[in-house]
């Protein structure tokens, strides 16, 4: 059956993100184009929780179609005001060391030497807004570091005086109108470029750190090496300036997504939030599409918990919308329990149980340009379809790919096309 288009004129057709005119076109590494990010908890991934552990299962990573492998921090825990037994992986003591739990400085080598050989790429997970109160920093050079009105170092605080006021108590804040650590941080970033030869950087809080510090890291690690960059933000100046290829897309994750696996909303609310969407993001700023993460897993709670039958159908939408889809370790398996933080807590991987959904999303977004990322991807263009359905495609050049989702309860039809429950279609 032919296709029938919504007669919504001109405004059919959905660039996202939204198109700023006065920011540069900003060219990103062929490789990451069409890529699938990856996350790797080390410590829960498996029983052993090391390095090691990891690299013996990159050939099923490999199969599984990922292409981005996210490190969670690696480095050692601080000691002092520890949370729990095992501490926070992002209350760091020593930025170019290697955690004693996951394996040695050489293993970790040797994981990105092997993931690189089977052409995966490795990113790591940096922790430049604050250390673990025991790092040597806060003994030599105590002016790197917010103080109090008393001169002393304090916990990391958030909306301070306020009711809301929220303090993370393993961690003190760094300082960056200190020049002698922004050179500190950026060396121990090329540390790890140089010794372990990473691809780049996932980085956490990075709005709260200063955006030009951000711009200098990018223009000297790229000088090393060509970089990919994500930043755990959603602040457009991240990407206008220049230092990141890609920030989060919590406005999906949390204003739709959890709503429609709550109950609360359905098809009506995604082709909202495909209309408006937020001002300012260049045509080259990639989005991180996400149904989970460490933090989801961990503090919201399980796919399960969050979306019940709806999960699926929404991984669907991650990884047709643009942006790129990231998975984290476990969903694969339909990971059923919120790993612990704190402790020791493996994933029970069983069956794999859905390795050969995730396969059939991440050959579809290799094969087809039109579901590239960022400037390199077709625009959305919603298609008629009934209420609780969305349905749109995205073309680029002769390449098409038509997605409808069915984001109810009951069967719908879609072109002739019966969907099942939270059922969908692709073509």
């Amino acid at each position: 059956m032919p296709t029938r288009r919504t007669v919504l004129a001109a405004s059919a057709t959905l660039a996202l993100p939204t198109m700023n005119a006065t920011a540069a076109d900003m060219p990103h590494l062929p490789w990451s184009r069409q890529a699938v990010i990856y996350q790797v908890n080390v410590r829960q991934y498996s029983e052993a929780g090391t390095f090691k552990a990891v690299q013996a299962d990159l050939p099923r990573l490999k199969a599984l179609g990922v292409d981005i492998l996210w490190l969670m921090p690696v480095q050692p825990i601080g000691k002092l005001n520890r949370k729990g037994t095992l501490g926070s992986y992002y209350s760091i003591s020593d930025y170019t060391a290697v955690n004693p739990e996951f394996g040695t400085l050489a293993d970790a080598k040797a994981f990105v030497a092997e993931a690189h050989k089977l052409g995966f790429k490795v990113i790591l997970d940096w922790v430049a807004n604050h250390t673990a109160w025991d790092h040597p920093w806060a003994r030599a050079h105590k002016d790197w570091f917010k103080l109090n009105a008393k001169g002393e170092v304090y916990a990391v605080t958030f909306n301070e005086g306020q009711p809301s006021e929220e303090h993370w108590d393993d961690v003190i804040g760094l300082n960056y109108k200190s020049d002698g650590l922004r050179s500190a941080m950026v060396d121990a970033m090329k540390f790890w470029v140089r010794e372990v030869s990473l691809d780049g950087f996932r980085c956490d809080v990075a709005s709260l750190v200063p955006t030009d510090f951000w711009v200098r890291a990018r223009k000297e690690l790229d000088a090393l090496k060509p970089m990919f960059m994500l930043a755990e933000s959603d602040a457009v100046d991240l990407h206008t300036s220049g230092a990141f290829d890609m920030t989060y897309s919590w406005d999906l994750a949390d204003q739709v997504f959890k709503k429609i696996g709550k109950g609360e909303a359905g098809a009506p609310l995604l082709r909202e939030w495909l209309a408006k969407q937020p001002a300012g993001y260049p045509a080259h700023a990639y989005r991180m599409r996400f149904t989970s993460n460490h933090d989801f897993n961990s503090w919201h709670g399980t796919d399960a918990d969050l979306y019940g039958d709806a999960y699926q159908a929404l991984a669907v939408l991650s990884f047709t919308l643009p942006g790129m889809p990231l998975i984290y370790n476990g969903q694969e398996s339909r990971l059923t329990k919120k790993l612990e933080f704190f402790e020791k807590d493996a994933i029970a991987w069983k069956s794999y149980e859905l390795t050969g959904f995730y396969q059939q999303l991440t050959a579809l977004k290799h094969k087809h340009a039109a579901l590239a990322a960022g400037q390199y991807g077709g625009a959305v263009t919603l298609l008629d379809s009934p209420p609780e359905v969305v349905a749109f495609e995205r073309r680029l050049g002769k390449d098409v790919v038509r997605v409808a989702v069915n984001l109810s309860k009951t069967e719908q039809t879609w072109q002739g096309h019966k969907l099942k429950p939270w059922g969908w279609t692709l073509s």
